[in-house]
């Protein structure tokens, strides 16, 4: 199985992007596998602090263990926004690829050092495991907004960009290029779409040379995606989409039997519409 590493270099090569989903439960894992495994293209699973508390670091990695020895396709599983450094030694000693040390609503000067910090505890417990760091403000979590906020403001610089990759030694940047956390119910109902700052990312790109994530994918313009990989983001994280998906199947299936009570006869509905989803977002991002 090739390394996570060597899935990203070779999706830069490409001109592609990895796709990286969030999964809280086995019927979105299932869902996401059975994507990649259409396409033969690799994939992220990611789950942040919040999901690794409700699924276990150590449960998540052996379910994502065992599809990997059953589907021999690239899978790779990353902890999403960490905050701690304790919530990261955690992932990393259980076999997570990659940790986001995500200290981004620091001041800069702190971000830098305590990611510093936490590469260096990261890479001594596990040598070949990616750590990426964030800068710039994105927004948190993936909710549906009533309006979308303004994040202007928190945009990344290619200078600050240089200086924290240079002074971390992160393996990956996540920065804010006009992404969101979350969605705007105008998103959720297809009526707008998130716009990216494509020459930002450009220049990001050519201040640091380092891999980039875009994060906060989800209702996001499908030309600017192809535009985003074109100058330079290697990675795109897809979670409120899916989770809007996974909801919206499983109160279908829930509505159409009524009196079903067995979660096996309910819930490939669930895996099937996640799979869709997961796969339409692959075919976008590796240009197939």
């Amino acid at each position: 199985m090739e390394t996570l590493l060597t899935t990203y270099q070779d999706a830069e090569k490409k001109k592609v992007a990895v796709g990286h989903f969030n999964v809280s439960d086995l019927s979105a894992l299932m869902g996401v596998v059975a994507a990649a495994r259409d396409l033969r293209v690799p994939v992220v699973i990611g789950c942040s602090e919040g999901e690794r508390a409700f699924l276990g670091d150590k449960q998540i990695y052996a379910l994502v263990a065992s599809f990997r020895d059953e589907n021999g396709i690239p899978l790779h599983l990353n902890a999403d926004h960490t905050h701690t450094l304790e919530a990261a030694i955690a992932a990393a000693k259980a076999g997570f690829d990659s940790i986001v040390f995500d200290l981004s609503a620091l001041p800069i000067e702190e971000n830098i050092r305590k990611t510093k910090q936490a590469v260096e505890v990261l890479k001594g417990i596990n040598p070949s495991i990616l750590v990426e760091g964030e800068i710039g403000d994105i927004g948190t979590g993936s909710h549906i907004h009533e309006i979308a906020p303004d994040l202007i403001d928190g945009l990344t610089t290619p200078e600050q960009a240089k200086q924290f990759v240079e002074a971390t030694g992160v393996d990956i940047l996540a920065p804010a290029v006009g992404n969101m956390h979350g969605m705007s119910l105008s998103m959720i109902q297809g009526r707008t779409k998130k716009h990216l700052e494509i020459e930002r990312i450009a220049e990001i790109k050519r201040a640091t040379g380092a891999l980039i994530t875009l994060h906060g994918g989800s209702g996001t313009d499908d030309n600017d995606f192809v535009k985003a990989i074109d100058a330079g983001v290697n990675i795109i994280h897809i979670n409120t989409e899916l989770r809007a998906v996974w909801r919206r199947s499983l109160d279908e299936a829930l509505l159409d039997q009524p009196r079903e009570v067995i979660p096996y006869k309910i819930l490939p509905v669930v895996v099937d519409a996640t799979r869709r989803l997961a796969r339409s977002r692959l075919k976008l991002f590796n240009r197939l």
